[in-house]
């Protein structure tokens, strides 16, 4: 706050009251603070103080004043840890990654995923977990590398394919060191069509054991998700991941309930995730069709999300999806979105 004393200290006083400058200049000084890395809390206690300041100096009758401080408070937090991905900010906060999660933060997100970061450089995945940590954020999902969601298909029960997991499983531990990180997607591979399905779900449930081996001791979880992205796909339904998880049997391997495939494939949402619940440990979102933020097809989210919350869920709801509307008015009506659905 010392910068804003100074500031407070230089402002000409104008018939009894501080210029609308002040507020610009509280603004200016939050917009440092905000470069210095403070912490989420020291954020809202900055946001609070000037808007308080601002009122005690006889701004307050300033509608236009106040507005400029509290577009930029931090919000109220939603029910759910709904974790939105890097670029979904990007007209808003700009195109850094630091500055994308803390924008994310200030809107009232507790969460955040991040599928490629296996894929970056290891200073910033540093960086990305310590920023997380000081924001309060939790770490959501990020996929393992196994070269892709059709490759390598454990369904195949080859050696050579089951390596390639292996490793990127050994890699995510690393990986999750650094970014904080408790989960992430595994997606078993294509359809064998030359083996029957018994022998092709015991070879995914052997590749899953051996993961899992890797994985518990750091207490880390992979989460199975079911696509509807191709009839190719070895896995595609919730009940099948279920039988997955049951045969594995280890806290290492649960299911990833992506809301979007899922209504695609099967519907029912709310009876399915019912009895599938005791192997889910993870959410994604997306509404149908269209795969866009919530309100924008199919899914009543607000019901299925009240549901999940009154089972007690605390984990993430990762936002993979994308968003109707270009521009900072479409990232504006994402919030709005799940500000309405979240009003359960």
């Amino acid at each position: 706050m010392e910068e804003v004393i100074l500031f407070y200290k230089n402002i000409p006083d104008q018939n009894g009251f501080l210029s609308i400058r002040f507020a610009q200049g509280l603004f200016d000084s939050y917009l440092r603070l905000l470069k210095l890395n403070y912490t989420k809390m020291e954020r809202r206690s900055f946001l609070r103080n000037a808007a308080g300041t601002i009122a005690a100096v006889g701004l307050a009758s300033s509608s236009k004043a106040i507005t400029s401080v509290s577009e930029f408070a931090v919000a109220t937090p939603f029910k759910l840890k709904y974790g939105p991905h890097f670029g979904m900010f990007k007209n808003s906060a700009g195109e850094d990654l630091i500055d994308q999660l803390k924008y994310m933060a200030d809107q009232g997100f507790t969460a955040f995923e991040d599928n490629g970061m296996m894929g970056r450089d290891v200073a910033l995945q540093t960086k990305i977990g310590e920023t997380l940590s000081k924001l309060n954020i939790t770490m959501g999902v990020f996929v393992v590398d196994k070269g892709g969601n059709m490759a390598n298909t454990f369904a195949a029960g080859k050696q050579e394919y089951i390596e390639i997991f292996l490793n990127g499983c050994r890699k995510a531990v690393e990986v999750a060191k650094r970014v904080n990180a408790k989960w992430m997607t595994v997606v078993p591979g294509g359809f064998e069509r030359n083996l029957p399905i018994g022998i092709q779900n015991s070879n995914v449930i052997e590749a899953l054991r051996r993961g899992a081996e890797i994985l518990e001791p750091h207490g880390l979880v992979m989460v199975l998700e079911a696509l509807s992205d191709s009839p190719d796909l070895y896995l595609q339904t919730s009940d099948q991941s279920y039988m997955l998880c049951k045969a594995v049997n280890s806290p290492a391997c649960k299911i990833l309930y992506d809301i979007y495939h899922m209504q695609k494939t099967e519907g029912n949402l709310i009876n399915h995730i019912n009895l599938t619940w005791d192997e889910i440990a993870y959410f994604q979102i997306g509404d149908n069709p269209g795969r866009k933020e919530p309100t924008t097809g199919e899914i009543n989210y607000k019901n299925v999300f009240k549901f999940i919350h009154d089972k007690g869920y605390q984990g993430v709801m990762g936002m993979e999806h994308g968003i109707s509307m270009a521009g900072v008015e479409g990232e504006k009506r994402l919030i709005e979105a799940y500000r309405e659905v979240d009003s359960f």
